[in-house]
């Protein structure tokens, strides 16, 4: 593929949401959040006529936390984020055979390849990890028709060990 592939930008809180939560329950992480919120939920249901107001009131709370209150704190922080100038402002990200360029505003930043750290694809987004911290958000809503040729571009242009398709 010789074709440069130019995408738009402007990320949304639900994208910034979506990317919080995966995350946050992914990996071992993931687990324990299921584990203890199953674990409090059966404690609540098998023990119910057991336990006394405080403790039925503390296991609620432990039920609670990782499906609904982490959910929604994740997305009052997305909302936060979405409204920031480096964050409301579209990017316009070109991927070359040589190299990705990503410019935003007048500021303008070309990189080889090789700089990118690794390139998850998930089930409604492309994560594209400069490093531990710093990463690019490509929502599968802005990929649309051209996702078959992203994939087609990241496949030939990266290593295969820094590129994850995820099948959730």
């Amino acid at each position: 593929m010789d074709k440069e592939l130019q995408i738009e930008l402007n990320l949304t809180a639900v994208d910034l949401w979506r990317f919080s939560m995966h995350h946050a329950n992914s990996g071992m992480k993931g687990i324990f959040n299921l584990i203890f919120t199953a674990a409090a939920v059966f404690l609540l249901v098998v023990r119910w006529n057991t336990l006394v107001f405080s403790q039925r009131l503390l296991l609620v709370v432990c039920a609670l936390l990782f499906s609904v209150w982490q959910p929604v704190l994740l997305y009052w922080k997305a909302r936060r984020q979405a409204r920031l100038p480096a964050i409301a402002q579209t990017i316009r990200l070109t991927f070359g055979r040589e190299e990705v360029t990503v410019a935003q505003g007048d500021q303008k930043l070309a990189f080889t390849w090789d700089k990118i750290a690794r390139l998850d694809r998930l089930k409604d987004m492309a994560v594209m990890y400069m490093d531990r911290v710093h990463a690019y958000l490509i929502p599968e809503r802005v990929l649309g028709e051209q996702a078959e040729s992203f994939d087609q571009m990241v496949q030939q242009c990266l290593p295969a060990e820094r590129y994850r398709r995820k099948p959730w």
